[in-house]
């Protein structure tokens, strides 16, 4: 997979100011947006994921952009297709609604319904490949949300973001959290935006949870504070990133890529430990 898009736009002078955060680019910065996605394609990245971790409604009418949705999702998927440059896939990310740490915010259930099967068609219509769900941090948001993609009738992944113990963010352990998407008929579960240190042990917990499906992971090399300022995890060199990444191949994991804090470079380091040479 490819890595962040996010904080890699913030580190090329884009604003990530709330609740737009990534999807202001779509509109202010194409052309660097497109060339994120590039880099990523160059690197070696064979699934790049578009632009539209913030295209759902509520997050753009919240952001002074209402009715917006469908547009900004068919332009992040038309702006990721032209940094890929046919040399990988395309994925459309559907994200939570609410804030991806908070669980506590996570609309009622017919909420979750009716914005996430929106935005699924959405991604259908904008032509991506698949769907990648992430960044879940509910059981109850991540079954709404395979729903969702089920429907469409695409490829999906499902990606859970746990805590430095190794539970969903909810508390919810991962093993709960896989057999409630597994009755939608995934094509593979996922841990991301977790800290890489600590992915290895809930990754394992999937893979026994995970009824043979493929399981993955992307995690994160360090965190924003509220205040903006960036704290590591003590894995931003791409090298030390890759050592961790070995040990999720080892147990068992088919798709890696990179999640908050990563660039082309720790993708270009994931594709040599792939691929040596």
């Amino acid at each position: 997979m490819d890595g962040a898009t996010g904080t890699e736009l913030g580190r090329r002078g884009i604003s990530l100011a709330l609740p737009l955060w990534s999807a202001a680019a779509i509109l202010e910065a194409p052309g660097i947006l497109r060339e994120i996605h590039a880099d990523y394609a160059a690197a070696g990245a064979e699934l790049i994921t578009a632009d539209t971790f913030r295209t759902h409604e509520r997050s753009l009418a919240r952001g002074g952009l209402p009715g917006r949705a469908a547009e900004l999702t068919l332009r992040a998927v038309e702006i990721a297709r032209e940094g890929a440059g046919g040399r990988a896939w395309v994925l459309g990310s559907l994200a939570p609604l609410e804030d991806c740490y908070r669980p506590d915010l996570v609309p009622d259930d017919a909420a979750l319904a009716r914005e996430h099967a929106l935005h699924g068609e959405n991604l259908v219509r904008a032509g991506v490949d698949a769907i990648l769900i992430e960044t879940m941090n509910t059981a109850r948001e991540a079954a709404a949300a395979a729903t969702a993609a089920a429907a469409t009738g695409l490829p999906f992944l499902v990606g859970f973001v746990c805590g430095s113990e190794g539970r969903l963010l909810s508390g919810e352990t991962v093993t709960a959290a896989a057999r409630a998407v597994l009755p939608f008929s995934p094509s593979a579960l996922l841990i991301n935006c977790s800290p890489t240190p600590s992915l290895l042990n809930p990754l394992q917990e999937l893979k026994a949870a995970a009824a043979g499906l493929p399981v993955g992971a992307y995690g994160n090399v360090g965190h924003a504070q509220p205040d903006g300022s960036w704290v590591s995890d003590g894995v931003e060199d791409p090298a030390a990133y890759a050592t961790h990444a070995k040990t999720w191949l080892q147990a068992g994991a088919r798709i890696v890529g990179g999640c908050c804090g990563t660039t082309p470079e720790h993708v270009r380091a994931l594709a040599r430990l792939i691929a040596p040479g």
